[in-house]
């Protein structure tokens, strides 16, 4: 097997013999990038056409390597035919393909491999279900019309699809690899899928990232991304890219397999245009989601319920067209922005956790109250608590009672009018507890208006001849401190005046009522 290639090949495909045998590229293309790019180039013709089973034979059966050669496939630029079918086989030497185009569907279903690169090629349809790698495995920037089945793959390092586009199968699916592990990085900036991109329970070492990501549906009940219970060892990117993405880099080891940006291009967002679901995720850095543009129907949410993880970054530059759920999630850090939340009760923080706030911008308790009033479609005394709890850690005590002042009078609006009425006096007179300083103020109005009063409508003594001299400010405040005796006491319920005073003894009563209330209250918030 180490002399020529067999009968029947053609000269391409004896040159890639000779090639594999040692270990030295076959390239094919003409440097025309028109000629050569894969999608939309014409028919090649012979001269650059391998077909599937050739290479079937190079990869299962192959050469032994020439003397102090490592053998291997490279190949560039080729048009490849017929189906390339080695499931279940072993690939004992190193892929890589670069600008090649596929007729028919690769299948490499359960097996297993060293590394494989596929970049920039055109393949009908991928097929690698249960596929173990021990090194990487590569797509950058490949065209996959019927979209990619890697479930329960097992890539050993990295797994890249940057800059790659993948329509959907027959049932809409894009990137089928639910159950997937990779050892490191997930790396899938600027991909473009029509269909679902889905990674459900899958384990990822490294980061995921999803920069400038552009994914959609058509199905209005369709997820366009579902990472539901997936764990991610590092973080997670839904955020925009630097990276401008041209495809006419030959450089096959460039950074994520794309030119560089050029100083001050702008980012290209990341775009989700269907259901996000992360869902029980957990990430164990970072879950940031900024740069990022939803575009939801009714139907269709950013799920983040029950997600574990030390920092939640939400800093989108508009609100996303649907619902965004947090309900039961656990987050260390809140880095958010006012603009990024959606309101009208499309926000669901039922039992949302989170350590501390660290808004990206200016985030005023006011406008943190009305992002709790505009996520809730109902009264939920849940959220208002654990936003007082995140600001006193903050050491933002007024802050905090700024908000439960506001989850009473949210509360207020459920009760029936009679506990209404009753909570709108607490309200007004010293707020709910949290205001105890208004109780000196209307204290202050009370005597006034007292005074002004009675400084020209004094009562009648009970015993004329032991009047003392009469003082209308000391015989108010003696009104509206009852427990107090200042010897300007008397009462005749024929003349009017008594009825003002009578007025002023409630008021006193429930002004001292409500700020011993409110103090009980704050020294149990302590």
């Amino acid at each position: 097997m180490a002399g020529t290639a067999p009968d029947g090949w053609t000269p391409v495909e004896q040159r890639l013999w000779e090639a594999f045998r040692h270990g030295e590229p076959l390239d094919l293309r003409t440097g025309d990038a028109g000629l050569d790019d894969p999608v939309r180039s014409g028919d090649w013709g012979p001269g650059r056409t391998v077909r599937a089973a050739a290479v079937a034979r190079l990869l299962l059966d192959g050469p032994t390597a020439a003397d102090g050669r490592v053998a291997a496939l490279k190949l560039a630029g080729a048009l490849v035919t017929g189906p390339l079918e080695i499931a279940g086989a072993t690939i004992g030497h190193y892929v890589e393909l670069e600008d090649c185009r596929f007729d028919h569907k690769v299948l490499i279903s359960e097996a297993r491999a060293g590394t494989v690169r596929l970049v920039g090629c055109l393949i009908p349809r991928l097929e690698g279900a249960r596929f173990a790698t021990e090194g990487d495995l590569h797509l950058a920037r490949c065209t996959v019309p019927a979209g990619i089945r890697l479930t329960d793959a097992r890539i050993g390092t990295d797994l890249l699809l940057n800059h790659a586009v993948l329509g959907g199968d027959r049932y809409g699916r894009a990137l089928a690899a639910d159950g997937i592990t990779v050892g490191q990085d997930v790396e899938a900036e600027r991909l473009v899928a029509v269909g679902e991109v889905s990674l459900r329970t899958g384990r990822v070492g490294g980061r995921l990232s999803l920069r400038g990501a552009d994914l959609r549906v058509t199905g209005p009940a369709r997820s366009c991304l579902n990472l539901a219970r997936i764990t991610v060892g590092s973080t997670l990117y839904l955020t925009g890219s630097l990276d401008n993405g041209r495809r006419g880099s030959r450089t096959l080891y460039g950074h994520g397999y794309g030119d560089p940006s050029e100083p001050g291009e702008p980012t290209t967002p990341f775009r989700a245009r269907g259901g996000v679901r992360l869902s029980d995720g957990r990430f164990e850095n970072a879950c940031l989601v900024n740069d990022a543009v939803f575009t939801f129907t009714d139907r269709q949410e950013l799920a983040l319920r029950r997600i574990q993880t030390p920092e939640l970054r939400f800093t989108c530059p508009a609100p996303a067209g649907g619902r965004v759920s947090l309900s039961r999630a656990r987050v260390g850090n809140l880095v958010d922005t006012p603009a990024s939340w959606p309101g009208g009760g499309r926000v669901g923080l039922g039992g949302f956790a989170y350590d501390s706030l660290r808004p990206a911008v200016p985030f005023t308790v006011a406008q943190r109250i009305a992002w709790l009033e505009s996520a809730l479609a109902e009264y939920q005394p849940e959220p208002y608590e654990q936003l007082a709890a995140a600001l006193r850690r903050d050491g933002r005590d007024e802050d905090a009672r700024e908000v439960l002042h506001a989850k009473q009078r949210r509360r207020r609006a459920a009760l029936p009018p009679h506990a209404r009425l009753w909570g709108l006096l607490q309200d007004v007179t010293v707020g709910y507890g949290y205001r105890p300083g208004r109780a000196a103020l209307w204290l202050l109005l009370a005597w006034l208006a007292g005074t002004a009063w009675f400084a020209g409508h004094p009562p009648a003594p009970l015993k004329a001849d032991e009047a003392p001299t009469w003082n209308a400010p000391l015989y108010v405040l003696g009104k509206l401190l009852p427990v107090v005796d200042l010897g300007q006491g008397g009462w005749d319920p024929d003349r009017p005046g008594q009825w003002v005073a009578a007025a002023l003894v409630l008021t006193g009563w429930i002004l001292a009522t409500t700020v011993v209330t409110g103090a009980t209250r704050l020294l149990q918030r302590g």
